[in-house]
Parts: structure tokens; C-alpha cells; sequence
């Protein structure tokens, strides 16, 4: 580990925190320099329900019954979407259902094969 001081208070009291630092004596927190040998995130896989892997563009359909919240609408199993587009979030899914747009976890569906 390098000779690591707080870019604040210049102590030298560091706790190395998955993806930050810390510094023990003011509570200052910066974030982990990347090292120039370690290779490029890998681009993030997201899985359907059954486990395949989707891209954008891919058709998917409800693998249950999903009420949507703050809604009265209810997307039923079998309901296909438009082609998908993948974001990053907690929902990996951003398509159009029964003329709604909305977002949805992958576990939620399943590729539709064409």
C-alpha cells in the first residue's frame, strides 16, 4: 500500500474502504486512485429471469404478475415489451409495456426468442 496521508488534515491515520479511503482522525473520505495496471472494467451483464443474457434491442416478456407502484395497472405474466434499452440503476431495464413507459429489475422477465 502507498505512503497514504488525509488530503485535509495531512495525518496519516488511513482506512482503506472498498472503492474509497478514510481518514481516521477528521473523517474525510476520497475515493481510490485506479491503478494504471489494472485492466478496464468489464462491461456490467445483465440476466433474464432464466439466466440468458440481454442487449439492447431484445424483446422481453413478464415471468409474473407485477403491480406498478403508484398505478392502478397491473402487468400481467406473458405481457411483451417494445425493444428494451439496458441502463445502469437498480433497474437494469428501461421499455414500454402496454403503452406505459417504465423500468424493470431482469428478474422480472425473460427473453423472447424471435
Amino acid at each position: 500500500m502507498p505512503d497514504l496521508t488525509c488530503p485535509l488534515c495531512t495525518m496519516d491515520d488511513i482506512i482503506t474502504h472498498p472503492g474509497h479511503y478514510e481518514c481516521v482522525t477528521c473523517g474525510h473520505e476520497w475515493a481510490l486512485e485506479k491503478d494504471s495496471t489494472d485492466p478496464s472494467p468489464e462491461e456490467r451483464i445483465v440476466k433474464d429471469a432464466h439466466g440468458n443474457v440481454l442487449e439492447n434491442g431484445d424483446i422481453v416478456a413478464m415471468v409474473t404478475d407485477l403491480k406498478l407502484k403508484g398505478t392502478s395497472e397491473t402487468l400481467k405474466t406473458g405481457t411483451k415489451s417494445k425493444p428494451i434499452r439496458l441502463v445502469e440503476g437498480d433497474h437494469q431495464i428501461d421499455c414500454r409495456m402496454n403503452g406505459l413507459s417504465i423500468a424493470l429489475k431482469a428478474c422480472y422477465v425473460k427473453k423472447v426468442t424471435k
